[in-house]
């Protein structure tokens, strides 16, 4: 079988566990004290070009997501996302298990527009009981999006510059950072997405760690007795040299960017079969994840082979599924899968 149904189904990238075996029996201090922690986090913010960030390692994405809003709003308060938002349609309501609201927006190609959150905002702030409802106070965006696409520098310069104005922190969803970095067209660097938003993290868990996010506050006014929080929401690893470790080897050497750029080479081979041979594609998308309409029964065939994600019906008759590559895909299996189609 043929796995391309998501980006974390793999284990973790040899070099990580290469690390973890010969460090196994070290003993170290814990909850992320170690110096494994302390050198992952010196390498992050030098590729950040934020000397003066705040790094903070958690373990998986809706625990990040919701340990970093619930650190940030107040009881009142609510943030907002697109519709598709990640924090909106799959994390099971945990932002409103903390008590926060989700408030959303239309998405255009799965993305915030700027000029829409603005008016979103003032629209909302100026309405007559403005102050009976769930106060807007923070903005929630993810690189690369839930479908596949990917922010543009002068997307994330305008949507930085609506957030400042209103004094509203940005958060940026890195679950795919890597790859959305190495996507085709990117004109963005981690230094920009460090320079625009308040906080942020870069995925581990989906680009070639065995688990983990690395959060950073470039805002540290927002960090204040962040770590009581992790620690109030079950966020702290105990053995945090784990965490420490995998993103100490991911960033040595540009691991982490080379293999997000594997990954996106993979999917640009598999989508430009696809454009060869006439499918059509339910959203258009430059990363690691790629949605195509495929015929109901030509689905089923495909299946005896391949996993893939069922994304939304489209019609009786055809079906949009999400081909997800990851850092592991060998090309083989691309090739494989190619000549299926």
């Amino acid at each position: 079988m043929i796995r391309l149904a998501c980006d974390y189904q793999e284990g973790c990238h040899p070099k990580i566990l290469e690390r973890m075996v010969q460090t196994n029996l070290e003993s170290t201090p814990g909850y992320g004290t170690d110096v494994y922690c302390e050198s992952a986090k010196a390498k992050i913010k030098e590729a950040c070009q934020a000397p003066d960030a705040e790094v903070f390692l958690l373990i998986g994405g809706t625990q990040t997501n919701s340990t970093v809003i619930r650190s940030i709003l107040r009881p009142c308060e609510g943030v907002i996302a697109v519709e598709s938002g990640h924090i909106n349609g799959h994390e099971g309501g945990a932002i409103e298990m903390g008590g926060h609201k989700v408030l959303t927006i239309e998405p255009h190609d799965g993305k915030m527009v700027a000029s829409q959150l603005d008016r979103y905002i003032e629209d909302t702030l100026s309405a007559p009981s403005w102050d009976h409802g769930v106060i807007p106070a923070m903005v929630y965006i993810s690189q690369a999006t839930e479908t596949g696409s990917v922010y543009s520098l002068a997307e994330l310069e305008a949507i930085s510059v609506v957030c400042r104005k209103h004094a509203m922190p940005l958060f940026i969803d890195g679950a795919r950072m890597g790859y959305a970095l190495a996507s085709d067209g990117a004109d963005m660097t981690l230094a920009d997405i460090a320079r625009l938003s308040d906080v942020f993290y870069i995925g581990g868990t989906k680009v070639g760690a065995l688990l983990g996010e690395a959060v950073v506050f470039t805002n540290t006014k927002l960090s204040k007795n962040f770590f009581t929080i992790m620690k109030q929401g079950g966020a702290v690893l105990a053995k945090g040299r784990l965490l420490g470790l995998q993103f100490d080897t991911l960033f040595t050497d540009n691991l982490y960017f080379e293999i997000s750029r594997h990954a996106v080479e993979m999917a640009m081979k598999l989508k430009k079969a696809l454009q060869d041979k006439g499918y059509r594609f339910y959203s258009e998308s430059p990363s690691n994840q790629q949605f195509v309409i495929l015929d109901n029964a030509k689905l089923a065939e495909l299946e005896k082979e391949v996993q893939l994600s069922h994304w939304c019906k489209v019609d009786d008759t055809h079906t949009a599924v999400r081909f997800c590559t990851s850092w592991a895909t060998p090309e083989e299996n691309i090739d494989r899968v190619i000549a299926m189609l």
